[in-house]
């Protein structure tokens, strides 16, 4: 049997406003700009991802409106599976901080590529080793539910990097040091043996 392969895209870029703050799980909008201008990345995300292949988003907006571009860009329009388990990391009670303010916040050190370390939990939200756990648990399950299928999904920055982490059993401060871009795709693949990553940050267009 082939292996099951997830193709994990990051969603379009959001808006300017949210970016000064940390949004983390919030539902934001995305750039309106940004996605007519990225045009072209759609259409070779629609051209290069596998079909058939089931389809899935987080309950985030911004997730569904991205996979509804790469469907306006070319790929034949599919239901999209509500995924939680692959849903952005929770601020909890930070959520709304403009960044500037985040240091006073901490009780660890910031990681050096990112706000907070991999541990640290935010009053009412998750760390990235929680994130970890939670997003290892999701494609677990989607593995067992489409063996041998392809599934795409997309998700978030912080998500991708703890599939990715789970995939190759490392830390939530080594996962911090990965970087996840907007449309970029990622594509894990399960077999008996485990799993593997097979391309991280695959740029369409590129």
């Amino acid at each position: 049997m082939k292996p099951t392969a997830l193709w994990l895209i990051r969603h379009a870029l959001v808006e300017e406003s949210a970016r000064a703050v940390l949004y983390g799980s919030t539902d934001v909008p995305l750039c309106e700009t940004t996605l007519l201008d990225q045009a072209p990345m759609y259409a070779a995300l629609a051209a290069r991802l596998p079909r058939p292949a089931h389809w899935g988003c987080t309950p985030l907006s911004r997730t569904r409106r991205t996979a509804e571009a790469i469907f306006r860009a070319g790929y034949p329009a599919q239901p999209l599976e509500v995924v939680p388990g692959l849903i952005e990391q929770s601020m909890g009670d930070w959520h709304g901080t403009p960044r500037q303010e985040l240091p006073a916040k901490l009780t660890e050190r910031a990681h050096p590529f990112w706000p907070l370390s991999g541990t640290e939990i935010p009053p009412g939200g998750e760390s990235m080793a929680h994130v970890i756990t939670r997003a290892g648990e999701a494609l677990e399950q989607i593995a067992a539910a489409h063996r041998g299928e392809d599934v795409v999904i997309v998700s978030h920055g912080g998500a991708i990097r703890a599939a990715i982490a789970h995939a190759l059993s490392i830390s939530a401060t080594n996962a911090l040091h990965l970087s996840v871009h907007n449309l970029g795709l990622t594509r894990l693949e399960r077999e008996n043996t485990g799993w593997r990553v097979v391309c991280m940050n695959e740029l369409p267009g590129y």
